[in-house]
């Protein structure tokens, strides 16, 4: 199958990062494997000694609840109350001796292509990605301090509307004329 058929930007869309680990959900990899995801999932579970958890692991109900929240997956009504199995570069690698067909072989290699095109990328532009985080984090600490800088601006205020209310305030008790009365 080539790349034509499948498209990377197809592939790469399905890539998500769960757990510090670039993953694809079982039910994408149905869909790009065209078979449905009970099929996947019951070929997994047959030979689930092949798949450690550095290969595949099931989704925790707060994980699944970020990617329905993310329209990532559709809701846990729409999943069955199965847990979705998200799979990682080495977990799609040992599908390919799971699901064994051409049309599953050709996909998986495209898949695996993605993978390592991905890693490529991030490679090429980890100083890029560095600098840009490095960007990120003085943005913070800029923010904090403006954030801080209008705490104080509001105390002046606060402290000058004071002043201005306890200077206009009328006076109480005796009165003193600053002039003298002339005999």
């Amino acid at each position: 199958m080539s790349t034509s058929i499948l498209p990377t930007e197809r592939i790469a869309q399905k890539i998500l990062l769960l757990r510090n680990e670039k993953v694809i959900l079982d039910i994408h990899l149905a869909e790009l494997f065209e078979i449905e995801t009970r099929v996947l999932k019951q070929a997994v579970r047959r030979n689930i000694d092949r798949f450690p958890d550095d290969f595949m692991f099931i989704l925790n109900d707060n994980e699944i609840d970020y990617m329905v929240s993310q329209n990532v997956i559709p809701s846990k009504q729409v999943l069955g109350g199965a847990m979705p199995f998200a799979f990682t570069e080495t977990g799609v690698a040992m599908l390919s001796s799971v699901l064994k067909s051409k049309k599953a072989i050709d996909i998986n290699i495209a898949i695996m292509r993605t993978f390592v095109m991905l890693r490529r990328v991030f490679e090429d532009n980890r100083e890029l990605f560095n600098r840009l985080e490095n960007v990120d984090k003085k943005l913070m600490e800029y923010d904090e301090n403006i954030m801080l800088i209008f705490e104080y601006i509001k105390q002046f205020e606060a402290i000058k509307q004071q002043e201005l209310e306890q200077k206009n305030r009328p006076r109480i008790g005796y009165k003193i004329s600053t002039e003298q009365k002339e005999d």
